[in-house]
């Protein structure tokens, strides 16, 4: 175990393997030739130590007594960079609502090194919001307390909730303010600035293999997915050495496998990603890119977080599987000339919806303790309950738990008593949409008793599967209430309950109850932006 971060050991591939940018001034540019430009982060007034990820420190080998040294704040907040890390932002495109933007690149997100861990994994770490690169266009590269804490905070969930996630190191103060106009309204106002170290094998995505297909810098797209294959894919080499086509469509199919798996888990625990754009599509199949995020709270499937997509609606709850197949499609555009035929990519892809499909039927069965998901009943019996659960506003992460709970032995009386809790307005609770939810109770009942489950046996699946608690937008924003006062309480709590979000906490009560009727549409509560 490292007692400073100072002893923290890198070995930095992306940088030595690949070509770099050979301007190396912080002008914003177009960058041609390379697949990342050295950078140095910012130097703000005074770091301080927020908060940190107990789980991901372990893992990187640092101590606690080395995350709570004031060496720590300053190393991550990107005012001393150690002598073996080597800062550089990545250059890459990528369509954002689904057209082409060009070169965008780490506007706001400087690459510190790969860390080598204990178990001897590589580990990038990287700073967002630590200053300007040659990628932030008009942009300044730095952030504010708010979004720095919903991506410190989410990533953590995220990873306890089972999702595939890049992970979050640290939160800390800079000791500066940052302009910002929330809501893009003319209502700019200065925020306490903050940076989020976010570490993962790699940062890489979607994007970065478009800009050099777009260019058509074939030699270089041929090097970065050789790069990324030898270094994140070492098993599809089979002993080889040299990737040849077969090997970049084993990959690709690798990349949709994984991305179809991640989405399933989004729609499993309720999590609304708001921004799905291709520069925000991790190749290792990891959610990346915590912004407009959102959970789903009354069941919505038309539902999105994110300002910005309040009109179109195209990255809602419902329809995040088939965006991410479109994204994968833009990447599969990007491989044409590795590949040198397209018909093996669209197979790929045509394999990605089974996989999806497939995965979200066997997660909707595990949702209801079933044994397994028999599409012959099941179809229906997911449909129905899918559309009662729309009708009026049901909360679906507290209805699952309540559900579960349920003794299924003899469904009379008033069945829909437990279920009270996950309606937000009990008066939309109509006689007739309470038949339909009868009807669809006695349905499951007896298809449960098809499958020979005692109500112990299904509580548990279901338990394991659906949580109790999610990092909904209100508990976020009323932790960042507290700590623009300096109080970083509400954080250390939510960080506790939700590192383990299936289990009963009898004592934490108030992080499982439903969104409150006054966070219906305070900012911060319901939808974001993407302002930082």
């Amino acid at each position: 175990m490292h007692d400073t971060i100072d002893s923290l050991p890198f070995d930095n591939r992306f940088t030595r393997e690949l070509p770099a940018d050979p301007d190396v001034t912080n002008a914003q540019r177009q960058v041609i030739g390379a697949c990342y430009s050295r950078v140095t982060p910012k130097c703000f007034a005074k770091p301080l130590y927020v908060a940190h990820s107990p789980e991901v420190a372990s893992d990187l080998g640092l101590s606690e007594a080395a995350c709570r040294d004031q060496s720590f704040a300053e190393v991550l907040a990107g005012n001393r960079v150690l002598a073996d890390m080597d800062p550089h932002a990545m250059c890459y495109g990528g369509h954002q609502f689904g057209n082409w933007a060009g070169q965008l690149g780490d506007g706001r997100a400087i690459n510190l090194g790969e860390v080598v861990t204990p178990g001897g994994e590589i580990q990038m770490l990287q700073l967002k919001g630590a200053g300007p690169t040659p990628y932030s266009r008009t942009a300044d590269g730095l952030a504010v307390l708010r979004s720095s804490l919903r991506e410190f905070l989410c990533s953590e969930a995220m990873f306890h909730l089972g999702a595939p996630t890049t992970r979050a190191l640290s939160l800390v103060l800079t000791g500066e303010e940052v302009i910002r106009d929330m809501f893009y309204d003319g209502r700019a106002a200065l925020e306490p600035g903050a940076v989020v170290c976010r570490v993962a094998p790699s940062f890489l995505r979607f994007g970065n293999y478009e800009i050099l297909a777009s260019t058509q810098q074939v030699e270089l797209l041929r090097q970065l997915t050789d790069f990324t294959i030898r270094t994140l894919f070492p098993d599809l080499l089979a002993g080889t050495g040299t990737p040849t086509k077969d090997t970049y469509l084993a990959w690709f199919n690798e990349v949709c496998r994984r991305t179809a798996e991640m989405c399933v888990h989004w729609q499993r625990v309720g999590f609304v990603h708001g921004v799905m754009n291709t520069d925000n599509m991790s190749i290792l199949g990891l959610t990346i890119d915590y912004g407009p995020y959102g959970w789903i709270e009354n069941y919505d499937e038309n539902w999105t977080p994110n300002t910005t997509d309040a009109q179109h609606h195209r990255y809602r709850f419902g329809t995040q599987g088939l965006v991410a197949q479109w994204n994968l499609a833009q990447l599969a555009n990007a491989l044409v000339p590795l590949v040198e035929e397209t018909e093996p990519l669209q197979e790929a892809l045509d394999t990605y919806g089974k996989t999806f499909d497939d995965g979200w039927r066997a997660m909707m069965g595990e949702k209801l303790g079933l044994a397994k998901f028999d599409p012959a009943t099941d179809e229906i019996l997911v449909t129905e309950l899918l559309e009662i659960l729309a009708a009026v506003e049901t909360d679906m992460t507290v209805f699952y738990r309540r559900l579960s709970a349920m003794p299924l032995t003899e469904i009379d009386g008033d069945p829909i008593a437990p279920l009270l809790d996950a309606y937000y307005v009990p008066d939309q609770l109509t006689a007739e949409h309470r038949a339909r939810t009868v009807d669809w109770l006695r349905s499951y009942a007896e298809r449960v008793r098809r499958d020979g489950t005692s109500d112990l046996e299904r509580r548990e699946r279901m338990d394991a599967v659906n949580p109790t608690y999610v990092l909904r937008n209100y508990l976020a924003q009323l932790a960042i209430d507290k700590a623009e006062t300096g109080d970083f309480r509400k954080i250390q709590d939510l960080l506790q309950v939700l590192r383990h979000p299936y289990d009963e906490q009898s004592d934490q009560e108030e992080f499982a109850a439903k969104r409150p009727d006054w966070a219906r549409h305070r900012p911060g509560c319901s939808m974001l932006s993407c302002s930082s």
